[in-house]
């Protein structure tokens, strides 16, 4: 049966979320058409580069992602609290950075606030809390995401229609195993599908992004390009002169939202004391993506490594099962992810049965070691280096 999205994103059950978005009928829009010949791989690092100027804006943080030829992955944390925390002012200027706000608003953030009246003031709070609301709501980075996305690339094609098939899907991280799960998956989709060899050489990951990072190379920003009005095609320009989508009407034009800075990556904190950052050790991670990299490369399946990489281990993780698992990450579980036992909770408050993915979760999931399987992503879960 399908659900709504609100029960789907439960701030209350984790704040870690993986979402998916494909282009319509899967088509390579992104990357090399074979039935047209045309290649579109710079639209890869629009993709990043937006994910990464959103985030800058919304208290969202971005943990993982992977932009591939017909459909990109990211995992997320929405940080609630941090949006909660901010004066009117910081919300309104925020969020103006992405639309254009009604007159008020802009009146309100102008010299021209002195001589508004009380009720003028009182109605700008008021979308003041509107604002504070999609700050940290999942839904609206994901439609200014897509929605920028399709425009620019109607734009280069000259042409109208959708861009994207649908809303995204998105799988609620339960714990710290569905989160490393959830980034490794991530970080190793260009390995699975044969577009690269190595991490160094997945681009447009955030795995390819940490590593040069580590090599002192800064992230390098791709905007789409501005296009002009007097070389814009007949099709875009009568777009641009129809009246805005209800959806996102007032959403500002390429040119203010390519000037967006790029927030970074979460970083990682071995002793999971640290809200805004990734429960894992950094080190670790990389030799366990390195590991189920070259255990699951086309050329070299079924090569695990002698050694079970000690991250599962102190999760209580089966290394061979997460391997397995990671091939088909999104067709063993559903809308969330986590141990057996978290799974069963989140089915009891949603008042079903069970959630698909209980099977692969008791494989995947398994406890050793005495480690608790309903652990939770919190800061008082500490993972030792």
């Amino acid at each position: 049966m399908t659900r709504s999205r609100s029960s789907l994103v439960s701030l209350s059950d984790t704040p870690w979320y993986h979402v998916v978005n494909r282009c319509v009928r899967r088509a390579f829009l992104c990357g090399h058409d074979k039935t047209t010949q045309q290649n579109f791989d710079h639209r890869r690092a629009w993709i990043e580069t937006r994910i990464r100027e959103l985030a800058s804006v919304f208290t969202i943080d971005v943990a993982a992602y992977a932009v591939m030829s017909n459909h990109y992955h990211v995992v997320l944390r929405v940080d609630k609290a941090r949006a909660l925390s901010m004066d009117h002012e910081a919300v309104l200027r925020r969020w103006t950075q992405l639309f254009t706000g009604p007159l008020l608003v802009q009146r309100y953030l102008s010299a021209a606030r002195d001589q508004m009246g009380e009720s003028e003031c009182a109605k700008v709070m008021a979308f003041a809390e509107l604002y504070r609301q999609r700050l940290h709501d999942l839904s609206w980075f994901m439609r200014v995401l897509n929605e920028s996305i399709a425009h620019q690339a109607n734009t280069e094609d000259d042409c109208t229609g959708r861009f994207w098939e649908g809303r995204f899907k998105s799988q609620a991280l339960l714990d710290e195993q569905a989160l490393l799960a959830a980034m490794a998956y991530v970080d190793l989709n260009p390995i699975r599908a044969g577009m690269a060899e190595s991490l160094s050489e997945s681009l447009h990951t955030s795995i390819y992004a940490r590593l040069a990072e580590l090599q002192g190379q800064q992230f390098l920003a791709i905007s789409a390009p501005v296009v002009a009005p007097e070389v814009m095609g007949e099709v875009e320009s009568a777009r641009l002169a129809a009246p805005a989508l209800p959806s996102l009407s007032g959403l500002l034009p390429e040119a203010a939202l390519s000037a967006l800075p790029q927030a970074p990556l979460m970083p990682f904190d071995v002793t999971s004391r640290f809200e805004q950052a990734v429960p894992f050790g950094l080190e670790k991670y990389l030799e366990l993506v390195d590991t189920m990299g070259r255990a699951v490369h086309p050329g070299k399946r079924g090569v695990i490594a002698a050694h079970t990489p000690s991250l599962l281990s102190r999760l209580g993780m089966n290394a061979e099962a997460f391997i397995a698992c990671a091939d088909h990450f999104f067709k063993d579980f559903a809308s969330a992810v986590g141990t057996p036992a978290k799974l069963l909770e989140i089915a009891a408050q949603r008042q079903q049965r069970a959630l698909r993915g209980l099977a692969a979760a008791r494989l995947v999931f398994g406890v050793k070691n005495g480690l608790e399987k309903n652990s939770r992503v919190s800061p008082n879960n500490t993972l030792a280096n």
